[in-house]
């Protein structure tokens, strides 16, 4: 082809293919307005699919006569800018991922659809004001906590307000396929306008002198890694930070791990900027998500508060990013397009020439690997802000004693003490439901659940055996099904049996259970919060939820039931988690005038971590744990790569990873690198899971280079293999996650 004016547009589908497609541009459209960044319109198959233009190219390895036009250019701009385009690029060939399924993740959900979205409404539910609630089965009980809720309202509810009363999207629909509801469209309510704004706190002499950094970097990247014990006043520094961006015309993205962090931290950010502040998290609407992302990319919302995703949103000044509880590991995306956000937004700097911020009470050692390589400078908060001093960690050795419901005595009688000072107390348990175990007594059954390798757990509240892995649920059997005796137990401690022997023990006093059952509804979650707030004495029993980020100035003794279960884990990971949540959950006493105490319940007090956790501080037993990975050639030293399998039967998955280590051998021999370590095929820790069998194959090397460049060619080869019918396999790059 000699044409000089011939031009083909290499576009990203949303499809599970290592490539791009060619096609014609849109005949309609004006040449030079479909440019990268562009959405359009294009036929696939016998489907129509959104796709982005990622180059226009003078030719293509296809034949002109065989290419088929573009149907219609959606965008008349690029709403992608091209270092959004660039990170993408480099995110699927990092990630080893299908490049349409990560440039298409760029883009809020509405904007994969083909048809235009009015940005100016919300999405709404109604229910028939005839439908009878008892026609629903009686397991379907958050159904009927659902359509009882929308018979109150009476009258059109935004889908946003249904969620924050702690619905799924899974239960709306299943009620509107039944007839019950209808959906309709309603003018969104304006954003919230602040009376007055909260004035700025003063420093203290090490927050300012961390701010005099910031400051100093704000015009280039540099990477910076804010370590503050809990208490500190981190969050005060990200505020006065961001006020100094924004006085230069700067946006500025804060990204948090979990969407139950984001109203405490959206309110906190409204309170000193008022409505310049935006959400952008799953647990909004798709129309609100696209409201979100319109109001950054024009420059209205100058700070954007996100979980993971929004590490791709498109910005018109972005100034910085902050990473707040950098090591949280829900930063990274366990399915489809495994990612960390985290390492996105350290790259997504470098593109954009701007500084990352991650802070964290206990960095993860990949980070404070970088901070001794020399690649993030470490800002310190080593001491509490204000009045307030460190907590105080004791060990009380359960060996041997009675308890009750997992609580000791010793700990019964602290409890009775800080509530009569009509101070309050926290209790961590990280296990929901009422008991981890349902066993008959007579014969031995344990309640099992038959899509997992695990255990069902048993529930009170709403009465049923739960498994936590796939949610299959289950009746409570009347008689053991396997003797027919009256005999079951429940065996083990959840947050509901603590709860309910807080109250039994302290009749006296409010008990508030906090974990993912309790904070569905985020509405009731607040109010829960307001009255904790006030500051009468109470007590306060969950899971890592009350672990993190929360400010209870009235808690001066918090309770860890049962630190053992991260000491003798398979996973190497597991050691830095059970350290990280420990130091977290202790933050959460004595953060005001009040001095706190935190008792933590163990069988094995003599361990060197427990006794670490009692003397040195976390950077110090951090130290300690980046020199064990060193020897054990783990990461952050050693790069890894997970290839998963998963299949209908036992057997298929581990012969297809035998095959894909035959030619990852093969290659390697080709290619004589013997750095690289194969290991497997092994099965997964839980290797059944909803139904499916899944095995793992683990490659690591001191390199990364290497490790890449064998992936790139055996992924290839998998490609072009032909599959068991049911078996699917994933490749996870850095994966945090071996369960």
């Amino acid at each position: 082809m000699n044409d000089p004016l011939f031009r083909v547009l290499r576009v990203a589908l949303e499809v599970p293919l290592r490539r791009f497609f060619d096609y014609l541009p849109v005949p309609e459209a004006p040449l030079d307005q479909q440019q990268p960044g562009c959405r359009v319109l294009v036929p696939f198959g016998r489907r129509t699919l959104v796709g982005v233009i990622v180059a226009v190219s003078p030719q293509s390895d296809i034949a002109p006569a065989s290419l088929r036009p573009a149907q219609s250019l959606l965008d008349s701009a690029p709403i992608l800018a091209p270092h959004l385009l660039q990170l993408c690029a480099w995110a699927a060939d990092y990630y080893q991922h299908a490049p349409g399924e990560v440039y298409l993740q760029a883009l809020p959900t509405a904007l994969r659809q083909p048809k235009p979205i009015p940005t100016n409404q919300v999405q709404a539910w109604q229910i028939q004001p005839d439908f009878a609630v008892d026609s629903l089965p009686k397991q379907a009980y958050r159904q009927k906590e659902l359509a009882e809720f929308l018979l109150q309202q009476a009258r059109p509810v935004p889908e946003s307000e249904i969620r924050e009363e702690g619905f799924s999207k899974a239960q709306i629909l299943k009620l509107a396929s039944l007839g019950a509801l209808e959906e309709v469209t309603m003018e969104a309510p304006p954003a919230p306008v602040s009376a007055s704004l909260e004035p700025a706190l003063e420093l203290n002499p090490a927050q300012q002198s961390c701010l005099d950094v910031l400051q100093e970097v704000s015009d280039r990247h540099q990477g910076l890694l804010l370590y503050g014990v809990t208490g500190s006043g981190k969050t005060e520094v990200y505020l006065h930070w961001i006020a100094h961006l924004l006085q230069s015309g700067r946006q500025v993205l804060v990204l948090i791990p979990e969407i139950s962090l984001t109203p405490q931290t959206l309110a906190r950010f409204e309170r000193r900027f008022g409505p310049i502040v935006a959400a952008y998290h799953s647990g909004l609407t798709e129309l609100e998500r696209l409201r979100s992302w319109e109001r950054a990319r024009k420059g209205e919302a100058r700070i954007i508060i996100g979980t993971r995703s929004s590490v791709f949103m498109s910005f018109q000044a972005l100034g910085a990013i902050i990473v707040d509880e950098e090591h949280d590991a829900s930063f990274k995306q366990q399915d489809g397009f495994r990612y960390s956000a985290r390492d996105l937004a350290l790259v997504r700097g470098k593109l954009e020439n701007l500084p990352v911020l991650l802070g964290s009470a206990t960095p993860s050692l990949e980070s404070l690997h970088n901070v001794e390589l020399g690649k993030y400078k470490l800002l310190r908060l080593e001491n509490r802000a204000g009045a307030a001093q460190k907590a105080r960690i004791n060990l009380l050795d359960i060996k041997s004693r009675p308890l009750q419901a997992g609580l000791s005595q010793p700990l019964i009688e602290q409890i009775q003490q800080h509530l009569d000072r009509r101070e309050q107390v926290l209790l961590f348990i990280n296990r929901r439901g009422y008991a981890p175990v349902l066993m008959c007594h007579d014969c031995g059954w344990i309640a099992e659940c038959r899509h997992c390798d695990a255990r069902l757990t048993l529930h009170k509240r709403a009465p049923q055996l739960r498994c936590h892995h796939c949610e299959a649920s289950a009746h409570i059997p009347p008689h053991c099904p396997q003797c027919g005796g009256p005999a079951l137990r429940p065996i083990g401690t959840g947050t509901e049996r603590t709860e309910d022997e807080l109250q039994r023990l302290f009749p006296n006093y409010p008990v508030h259970r906090v974990d993912s059952d309790t904070t569905r509804s985020k509405r009731r979650f607040a109010a829960m919060l307001d009255h904790i707030h006030e500051g009468e004495p109470c007590l306060l029993v969950g899971t890592q939820i009350l672990a993190k980020g929360h400010h209870f100035p009235k808690v001066t003794l918090v309770a860890v039931i049962n630190a053992d279960s991260g000491l003798f884990s398979s996973d190497f990971r597991a050691t830095e988690r059970m350290l990280q949540t420990l130091v977290q959950v202790a933050g959460r006493a004595g953060r005001a005038d009040a001095p706190g105490t935190v008792v933590i319940q163990t069988h094995h007090g003599d361990h060197p971590l427990m006794q670490s956790l009692t003397q040195d501080d976390y950077l110090e037993i951090a130290h300690q744990l980046l020199q064990e990975r060193e020897l054990a050639q783990l990461p952050p030293y050693h790069c890894l790569t997970l290839i998963q399998a998963e299949a209908p039967y036992q057997d298929q998955a581990m012969a297809w990873l035998t095959g894909c280590k035959r030619e990852a051998e093969a290659i390697s021999a080709r290619s004589n690198n013997l750095d690289i370590r194969l290991s497997g095929p092994m099965p997964a820790i839980m290797e059944k899971r909803a139904g499916r069998y899944r095995a793992q194959l683990h490659l690591s090397a001191p390199n990364r280079a290497p490790l890449r460049a064998l992936l790139s060619q055996l992924l290839l080869w998998a490609d072009g293999q032909r599959l068991p019918n049911g078996l699917r396999w994933s490749v996870d790059v850095d994966p945090i996650d071996f369960l």
